[in-house]
């Protein structure tokens, strides 16, 4: 009877062993005093700061010695999505991930964490909460940060080639453009080679330029409106025709790297990519002097306006066994003094939330930021694209680059893959 009583208890320890190992969260008392260490598997967008948020984990596991992180990014030239919907269909979910917003949310809803009631939720800007905030109010991400993009411009060149005041309107560009090359300086940095630089931020321009972009995209998918007689598609012709007639050769064929290289080494003087370039900028060249031009498609006033919004946001995967740290993990990355300092200082960010001041932004953070506080922005609006909409897009424009179709036959490509992948 001894013997059983004794097999009894011995089986009932085993079984609370099991359970305690097995049980996750960082509200699990058990976990913590076992000393048990959790790792979560963080999947990422943003390769311009792998480095940098690399060296934020190493200073956030020194402080929850509990909780590990693996850091695996996936950008620039890669196709994250692709690469993200490869990880769930081989059961290798990531425990945080980032997710774009608005279609992309719809996609990815049934996978994600209601995280409305999140201590960092109530400092978000009110720009930063709409991406990712659905119908019913629920907010499932928490923005990244806030950019912005355009022609960036090296003032010490645009001085030399005798151009005083940056252009603001699409005559002005070409003149400068014109200027430019006439003292022996390739104006434009033109990366046709990515998909995502010409079929997704350059193609925003005349979506954003609608009076009313969300109406126009609701338009486009109820067939009332059309890219073919659109003002703003016609106009957009005159910008991309200036990047490719004063810009480098074999645009098509160069990619991100080679783009932003030229740029920073002086060879061109202006570059169509936003302020997340700025660390890989100052690496090669910590003493240009820049700042951000509008992509102007006219002359009117309006064109003098800077695409600012959220790039993407930091989501959590609501099946994660290790929810809590994950949730634990994104607050102390907005809300700690060392989290802080590393998204303005380390990652040049501006901050998506009214508890961090925009401290020790580059020049091209704060040209963004000026542009902001004036209230001359317009809106990324890809994430309301169907989805795979934009690669097509690229392609075409690639197309018209090479001289191989002309721009009615663009505009009509435009429509009929909208068409098909809505």
């Amino acid at each position: 009877m001894k013997r059983l009583l004794l097999l009894s208890i011995s089986l009932f320890l085993v079984i609370g062993i099991v359970a305690g190992c097995s049980s996750s969260g960082s509200g699990d008392e058990k976990s913590k005093t076992d000393g048990d260490v959790v790792t979560l598997n963080m999947f990422q967008f943003k390769v311009e700061i792998a480095d940098q948020l690399a060296e934020l984990i190493k200073e956030f596991e020194a402080e929850h010695p509990n909780i590990k992180v693996k850091l695996e990014s996936v950008g620039g030239g890669a196709d994250y999505g692709a690469a993200l919907k490869a990880k769930f269909a081989s059961g290798e979910q990531p425990d945080i991930f980032n997710n774009g917003g608005f279609k992309e949310l719809e996609l990815w809803k049934e996978h994600l964490a209601d995280l409305s009631n999140e201590p960092w939720a109530e400092h978000v800007l009110p720009i930063g909460k709409v991406p990712m905030t659905d119908e019913d109010g629920t907010l499932y991400g928490m923005p990244v940060n806030l950019e912005g993009y355009g022609f960036i411009y090296n003032k010490d060149l645009f001085a030399e080639a005798g151009i005083t005041e940056p252009p603001t309107t699409v005559s002005e560009l070409i003149d400068a453009a014109k200027k430019l090359e006439a003292n022996g300086i390739t104006p434009f940095s033109a990366g046709y080679g990515e998909w995502w630089v010409i079929g997704q931020h350059l193609l925003n321009i005349p979506f954003a330029q609608q009076d009313d972009p969300v109406a126009f995209i609701e338009g486009l998918y109820e067939g009332t409106e059309s890219f073919v007689g659109n003002k703003h598609f016609q106009d957009f012709q005159t910008v991309l025709d200036a990047e490719l007639q004063y810009g480098n050769a074999n645009p098509i064929t160069t990619d991100y790297n080679t783009q932003v290289t030229q740029f920073a080494t002086g060879k061109t003087a202006m570059l169509q990519q936003g302020n997340w370039v700025e660390n890989m900028i100052y690496e090669i060249n910590p003493d240009i002097n820049m700042a951000f031009l509008p992509i102007a498609m006219t002359d009117d006033a309006s064109a003098n306006r800077l695409p600012v919004g959220v790039p993407n946001n930091w989501v959590l995967n609501k099946n994660s066994d290790n929810l809590e740290e994950a949730k634990t993990f994104l607050n102390w990355m907005v809300s700690s003094e060392t989290g802080k300092r590393f998204i303005t200082e380390e990652f040049a960010f501006i901050p998506a939330f009214d508890n961090i001041e925009p401290a020790g932004l580059g020049d091209l953070g704060q040209s963004i930021l000026e542009y902001s506080v004036e209230d001359n922005t317009i809106p990324w609006t890809w994430f309301r694209w169907p989805d795979g909409a934009n690669k097509e897009f690229a392609a075409t424009i690639q197309e018209y680059a090479a001289g191989k179709i002309d721009y009615d036959t663009v505009l009509q490509r435009f429509q009929n893959t909208w068409d098909s992948f809505k």
